[in-house]
């Protein structure tokens, strides 16, 4: 999978319940934290919002266990005129233990949905992430 962006991540103790597996909201804020240190650079311009959550789902396939190291892989599935949809995969050796897919909708100063500007797309590295994914259509 190309322009795929690694965050590694450890389970400790905070993270689990009291049988040492990951609690299920958990997964939200550890891919949060791999998004925003992924797309730090995107700063919203005309004093736009910016990117905002706008759908959100998870399938768990194996749990994460405390001390497990891991790491979040991030990448854009989908590219529309307002909005992106990111899949992030929580990856323990080969094997990928949940699968997070969030749609992220650009936001203006008024609120609304908004075509993302060009310049946001390279100011957040998306360039050719965008681009491949046109000529995959």
């Amino acid at each position: 999978m190309n322009n795929v962006h690694k965050f590694p991540f450890s389970i400790a103790y905070a993270d689990t319940d009291a049988g040492g597996i990951t609690y299920h909201a958990r997964y939200i804020e550890i891919a949060e934290r791999a998004r925003m240190k992924w797309l730090v650079d995107c700063v919203p311009t005309n004093d736009d919002i910016g990117f905002v959550i706008k759908k959100l789902s998870i399938e768990y396939k194996k749990p994460l266990l405390l001390g497990d190291d891991f790491v979040v892989q991030s990448h854009v599935a989908k590219f529309g005129a307002a909005s992106l949809v990111i899949e992030q995969n929580f990856v323990r050796g080969d094997e990928v233990c949940a699968t997070q897919t969030a749609t992220v909708a650009y936001i203006g100063r008024d609120m609304r949905p908004k075509k993302i500007p060009d310049g946001m797309l390279s100011m957040c590295n998306l360039s050719s992430k965008v681009q491949l994914l046109r000529m995959k259509w």
